[in-house]
Order: C-alpha cells, then structure tokens, then sequence
C-alpha cells in the first residue's frame, strides 16, 4: 500500500474534489440528452470515465509543472516535486488511463470515439496553456466540459446548439471556481511568471468571477427556456446564484485560505443546478 500512495496523490484521487467538477456538466449532459434519465450502461460508463480522465489530466498536469510544483507552497509536496515518482512513471500513468478511459466508450456509437480525440487533446494540451494563455482556465472549462458533446452524441447521436450553450456555461462557472483557486497562489504565480486569470484579472478579479458565476446562470437558464423547462430547474438555479454570493463574500479579502474554502465549495453549487434539471425531469417528463 506504500508503494501505491504516490499514485493515488500523482491522480488525485486522495482529493475527489476535480472529480464533482468535472462530473456536474458531464451529468448536465447527460440528463438534459435523454431528457431525465439516461441509460443505465450510458450512465455508468460517463461516470467512471470521469475519474478516469480526471486522473489521467493530473498525471499529465504533474509532469507539466515538475519544475515549478517544487517553488509553490500549496504544490511542492507532490509526487513529482519530491522525487517519488519520475517524469517517466506519470506519462505512463497518463498514458494507461486514458487507454482505459478509451475502452470503456467502445460500446458506444462511433461518433462518440470521435469525440474523444479533441476532448483527450484539451486534458493534455491544459497544462501547457499556463505559459502562454491569459485565461488558461476557460482552456479548462472546455476540457472539464467536452463529456456535454460526448453525452449528446452517445444518447442523442449528434450534438444539437443547446450541447453547446451548455458547454459554454461550463466554461464560465470553470473560469469562476478556477480563478478563485488561482488567487490562493497568486504570489507564487508571479514570482515563477505563469500565467492565471487572477492574475490576468488584477484588482477585477472578484468582479470578473462574479461576472462568470452570472454568465453560468444566465446561459443555463437560457437552455431551460429553449427547452421549456419548469420551476425546479428554475429553483436549482436561484439555489446556485445563491451559493455563488456565499462564494463572493469569502474571497472578498482575497483571503488565500477563503478563496480555497470557496474553490472547494463549488462542488455545492454544481450539485444544486444538477439536482434542480433531475428534478425537473423527474416531475415534469
């Protein structure tokens, strides 16, 4: 078990927090393709495709940022950082998850392997994207949110306008929650010269994350209407704005350990817009 925990740090999967991120949209997707439940086999493969993908982008996020985790307080412990793993043994780990991730969606329609090549190019290119990007995080919300496409082509077999709109509410509420994990190490990211949307957004950050959490909801409940949805994906929504305030009033000093706790909850506000679609379903087919 010893020799398994650098792993299990090198994935992430100590930390199942990446995991809800990515797999709120991946479950928006999913619901709103069948309209309310999906396959069972469907269903299940998305998900642990999801862990799977999520693990693989950490391997690959770690053999990116080697020679930086090393200078950052919240990252120097890594597996990588600390010379319990080489470079060589995370590409590997990389590399076999996302074979796997990769076989679990052969049941699955053609059009959905399709897919799957840009959407294991966004997870892999991410970590390069710090160097040059000034929003590397909305890089991430198109890479945390490419299983809405995949949803749509898998139940649907195409992607219609709303996979879409979709996605690029993903893309905000990404560029949301990222931001306010990148004002934790903000002072390591200027001394080391990567780039980040706190850092991009200046003294503007709180504003553009309030402007994103805004422009998540607004899209989503743009999709509702397109849709003709009721009141309860109406309700997930008020239920999430308000978790966003909550999230606003915690990084309003800039707080490194705030913007953390408020990085983390977002889990909360992914599961109340899921939980109001799921319902909404459920009582309105």
């Amino acid at each position: 078990m010893k020799r398994l925990r650098p792993y299990l740090r090198l994935t992430r999967l100590d930390k199942p927090i990446g995991i809800w991120l990515l797999l709120w949209p991946t479950l928006w997707g999913l619901w709103v393709a069948a309209g309310g439940w999906p396959p069972l086999d469907v269903a299940v493969i998305f998900v642990l495709g999801t862990v799977l993908m999520r693990s693989a982008g950490c391997a690959i996020n770690d053999w990116a940022d080697r020679d930086f985790d090393g200078h950052v307080a919240r990252t120097r412990d890594r597996p990588l950082a600390r010379g319990e793993l080489s470079p060589g043994a995370a590409l590997w780990v990389a590399a076999g998850l996302s074979l796997l991730a990769f076989v679990l969606i052969l049941p699955l329609p053609p059009r959905v392997w399709l897919w799957s090549v840009p959407a294991v190019l966004l997870a892999a290119s991410y970590p390069f994207t710090k160097r040059f990007l000034a929003l590397p995080q909305a890089y991430l919300g198109l890479a945390f949110g490419f299983g809405i496409p995949m949803a749509f082509a898998a139940i649907q077999g195409d992607v219609p306008a709303v996979a879409w709109l979709l996605l690029a509410a993903n893309v905000c509420w990404t560029l949301a929650y990222d931001t306010e994990y990148a004002m934790v190490d903000r002072a390591d990211d200027v001394h080391l010269g990567i780039r980040t949307s706190a850092l991009t957004f200046g003294r503007w950050d709180r504003h553009a994350i309030a402007a994103c959490y805004a422009a998540n909801l607004l899209l989503l409940a743009a999709v509702g209407q397109i849709l003709q949805r009721g009141a309860c994906w109406m309700l997930g929504l008020a239920v999430a704005g308000g978790i966003a305030l909550f999230h606003l009033r915690l990084i309003a000093g800039r707080e490194p350990a705030a913007c953390f706790r408020a990085f983390l909850h977002n889990v909360w506000y992914g599961a109340a817009i899921f939980i109001g679609i799921a319902l909404d379903y459920g009582l309105q087919p």
